[in-house]
């Protein structure tokens, strides 16, 4: 088949985030399929940008053929991003008819977390006689208004509650990350037979043989912590306000006689309010490293004793969870702590951590304490329970050859 796969944010391992078009691609391209992935020159989650001036440019990247639009650069989530999204659009439904001659597609995937492209890939898979498939990596506008505080009566609130149920009534097939979306899908209008659920996932062989090892200033860092006695306790990825790391910074404040460090590693928009605090508190056992390369993350979480992750208390988690770096740090075979309130919950279902309640430092001091207090070799048989269940649900292979056979 051919595959036009519409991702404003799509990445590469070159770009960096988001990594699902690429993976998913990938497959599909390795099972004798042809993919087109449509995306924007800037998105604020890569690490690296395509260099596209005036004109779209196309590239191939381990057989997938990339098509990237020039858009205009943006910072935060105001007028700039939704100048963003307009550019990349309207360019994309104005080639359309020269896109689907060129590609001739089967099917169409509108997946760009805003839903405002269906309505350009509901146009090209039209144009194409194609199957169109909507693919939901969380729920707009319910992120925005919950999340961000948005009035539902916001214009853009109102384009997107558009768009969503257009999504929903026009699709061929909806694919969601979310496991518990199903009630709020039929409430718009979603038919739940063409409704598939195909989470997030990690690649195995990046995970095979010996990993990249980590920069040595990073190990350095780390072995640095671990030389005055102290477990480690880590975080690998954004640095945002949904990632609630306020209450690990507040968690370790209570912890700050006890024998464990706190490294934080990776960039976003909190990062530096966050870093001004540490240095504000004193809170001397946290060290907040910058991003490493992807190819680098099994070597960085094989040196965290303890993986964390947390989520905000907010009535949106209750359609599920499908966050990346869990998958990561399963895959890896960390003990998890995992701050949440939610529709689902992997490391509870895998066995791997302990589950506590979110925006609670006392509750994320607790359950790192008893952590600590397993032995090793608990925590070793959590890692493996959790790298486990990873592999037996959520690779890449399986997700892909899942994806195209719940829109075919």
């Amino acid at each position: 088949m051919n595959i036009l796969l519409l991702n404003h944010y799509a990445g590469s391992p070159r770009h960096g985030m988001e990594f699902r078009p690429y993976y998913l691609a990938r497959e599909w391209v390795r099972a004798g399929h042809r993919v087109q992935i449509v995306a924007a020159s800037y998105s604020h989650v890569r690490a690296r940008q395509p260099e596209v001036v005036g004109a779209p440019v196309d590239e191939v990247i381990d057989g997938i053929a990339y098509r990237w639009w020039p858009v205009p650069a943006y910072v935060g989530n105001g007028v700039g991003r939704v100048r963003n999204i307009a550019t990349f659009l309207w360019q994309v439904w104005r080639d359309a008819r020269r896109q689907v001659e060129a590609f001739r597609p089967d099917v169409v995937i509108a997946s760009s977390t805003y839903p405002m492209d269906i309505w350009v890939a509901r146009r090209l898979a039209r144009l194409a006689k194609a199957k169109l498939v909507y693919e939901v990596h969380d729920l707009w506008p319910a992120s925005p208004v919950e999340l961000s505080g948005m009035s539902p009566r916001h214009p853009f609130i109102v384009m997107c509650q558009k768009a969503e149920n257009d999504a929903y009534r026009d699709a061929d097939a909806v694919v969601s990350m979310l496991p518990k979306v199903a009630g709020h899908m039929a409430a718009h209008g979603l038919d739940l037979a063409k409704l598939h659920i195909v989470p997030n996932g990690i690649s195995p062989e990046e995970w095979a043989g010996d990993a990249p090892p980590l920069d040595a200033a990073v190990r350095e860092r780390i072995a640095r912590e671990r030389a005055a006695g102290r477990a480690i306790v880590g975080y690998a990825g954004s640095h945002g306000e949904p990632n609630a790391l306020d209450v690990l910074l507040d968690a370790a404040a209570t912890m700050r006689d006890e024998p464990v460090s706190f490294v934080l590693v990776g960039d976003g928009h909190e990062k530096q309010r966050l870093a001004a605090r540490v240095a504000a508190e004193g809170l001397d056992r946290v060290v907040m490293l910058p991003p490493v390369p992807k190819a680098q993350i099994p070597a960085l979480l094989a040196e965290f004793d303890i993986a964390y992750i947390g989520w905000q208390r907010v009535p949106l988690y209750r359609f599920g969870i499908a966050p990346n770096k869990l998958m990561d740090y399963m895959m890896a075979g960390r003990a998890v702590l995992h701050s949440v309130e939610a529709g689902n919950d992997p490391v509870a279902e895998a066995g791997c951590g302990l589950t506590v309640p979110p925006e609670s430092a006392p509750a994320v001091a607790d359950g790192l304490r008893r952590l600590l207090a397993a032995s090793p070799a608990e925590r070793a048989a959590m890692g493996e329970r959790g790298r486990a269940f990873v592999q037996a649900h959520h690779t890449y292979p399986v997700l892909a050859d899942r994806f195209l056979k719940a829109v075919t």
